[in-house]
């Protein structure tokens, strides 16, 4: 896996928690504007870095899959695997 898919990867996984995080919080303290700011924020952050990784790398996951011709959600290593030759410890 190369170093960019990665480290995108990584900010995808950030920016989930942080919209999960924020989701919990507003479950709790559903009037708060800095809490609905932070979930607006960070919602549409996580889902920009979604597209840009499933324009350069290919859907994350199977529901994201739009190609007519083939089923590429299995043409490829899921997301969440690791280069083998790495031994996933990035």
């Amino acid at each position: 896996m190369s170093d960019g898919k990665m480290k995108l990867l990584k900010k995808i996984q950030a920016e989930s928690f942080a919209v999960v995080e924020a989701n919990l919080y507003l479950d709790t303290h559903p009037t708060c504007k800095d809490g609905l700011e932070y979930f607006r924020r960070h919602k549409e952050l996580c889902e920009k870095l979604k597209k840009e990784y499933e324009e350069k790398y290919g859907p994350l996951t199977a529901a994201a899959s739009e190609s007519t011709k083939k089923w590429e959600w299995v043409t490829e290593p899921f997301p969440w695997e690791l280069d083998a030759n790495k031994g996933g410890n990035n």
